[in-house]
């Protein structure tokens, strides 16, 4: 799923994983933040922050990682108990998102998601465009 060539994109994934056991795992996410963005032709400028947080309602607790990318960003949380996870990748530039959602759903082994797409509508040459605001919605 692709909006436009060189157009600035937010894909943001909603899913559900068979497995608490990457939900749960530090060490997958870090990796992932650190591996990802070269996989999707990013360029990643800062080591990946991971954080367990667990100190709320019980089924609410999870972990999550950011990433800063010379082109924006990668951020991802986990609900374990929920087997639910949010993933949020922005970049300024245009990125194989067809390529990118589904490796995503494998490496967290969704067995249901919806992928969103935002078409970022922003130029160097003008900063007095309307911003559209196109949105394209994929759920499964």
């Amino acid at each position: 799923m692709r909006l436009r060539e060189d157009t600035p994109m937010h894909l943001l994934m909603d899913g559900y994983s068979d497995s608490k056991d990457i939900l749960q795992d530090e060490g997958f996410l870090r990796t992932l933040l650190i591996e990802y963005p070269t996989r999707i032709g990013m360029t990643r400028i800062s080591e990946p922050h991971v954080i367990r947080y667990d100190n709320c309602v019980p089924d609410e607790w999870g972990i999550s990682g950011f990433v800063f990318l010379a082109e924006s960003h990668i951020a991802i949380h986990t609900f374990v108990e929920r087997q639910y996870v949010n993933v949020d990748v922005f970049s300024c530039k245009d990125f194989d998102t067809t390529l990118a959602g589904e490796d995503l759903k494998r490496r967290f082994r969704l067995t249901s998601s919806r992928v969103s797409l935002v078409e970022r509508e922003w130029t160097r040459s003008s900063s007095q465009r309307p911003n559209p605001s196109p949105y394209t919605y994929d759920g499964h």
